[in-house]
């Protein structure tokens, strides 16, 4: 029987920055992801946060949708991506860095990368108040396959209980800094109790996949429209699995 593929969709920043900003592609210009949103309605789809969209995978449910994740915690999700979002009745996942709310993006700066700014805590409130979910990025934003075993358990188990204290909310979902993972990592990821995880394995997700090892579809500063429509509605990301 074929099984159904989910995409989840993983942007970053949606912002308009300059031609030669570093690593421009992180960036999805405000009207590009407004058109992308309004094309999933469109064409009788739904984007949803990723712990409604765990029942569509587990097959207990069945229908058109999307998983729509946002990394980093991006000031301008908030301001750029949530009011359409809400405007279509859609929702989202966003991943908090718990110790970098209210900072900048500190993991990009020695790259060149330019400083953005993250949300608050008030802000994160907003999001939350909003009808959004939020997940965890971890404490630092750590390459966690390649520091200490017991550094990862708090990037990934404090991560946890520092934004459930904080918000007042459950983490159920976890992010990979840098999208690298290993069998340890989803071990320390599974033994914090998160139900799923996601990479940057390229791939929609279905029933076989291991929940703690998610792929997803990038979105970036270079997916146009009919690009877009391929990497949902073919196998056009399916064929990058590895």
């Amino acid at each position: 029987m074929h099984q159904k593929a989910y995409p989840i969709l993983m942007y970053h920043s949606i912002a308009d920055v300059p031609k030669d900003t570093i690593m421009r592609s992180l960036h999805v210009p405000p009207k590009r992801f407004i058109l992308q949103m309004r094309l999933l309605k469109l064409i009788g789809y739904r984007a949803v946060s990723i712990s409604e969209l765990q029942h569509y995978i587990e097959g207990k449910k069945i229908g058109k949708v999307v998983g729509l994740t946002f990394d980093d915690g991006y000031r301008n999700n908030l301001i750029n991506a949530l009011p359409i979002i809400k405007k279509l009745g859609f929702s989202a996942t966003i991943y908090i860095v718990s110790k970098n709310i209210g900072g900048i993006n500190q993991w990009d700066i020695d790259k060149g990368l330019p400083a953005k700014k993250m949300m608050n805590e008030r802000e994160i409130n907003n999001w939350v108040d909003g009808g959004m979910e939020i997940g965890s990025h971890s404490q630092n934003h750590t390459n966690l396959t390649k520091c200490k075993t017991e550094i990862a358990f708090n990037e990934i188990n404090q991560s946890k209980l520092d934004l459930e204290k904080k918000f007042n909310t459950p983490i159920h979902h976890f992010c990979y800094p840098y999208g690298n993972v290993n069998e340890s990592i989803v071990s320390i990821t599974k033994k914090a109790g998160y139900q799923t995880a996601v990479t940057t394995k390229r791939a929609r997700a279905t029933t076989s996949d291991n929940y703690l090892l998610l792929p997803r579809v990038k979105v970036t500063h270079h997916t146009l429209l009919h690009l877009f429509l391929l990497k949902i509605l073919s196998n056009y990301e399916d064929k990058r699995r590895k």
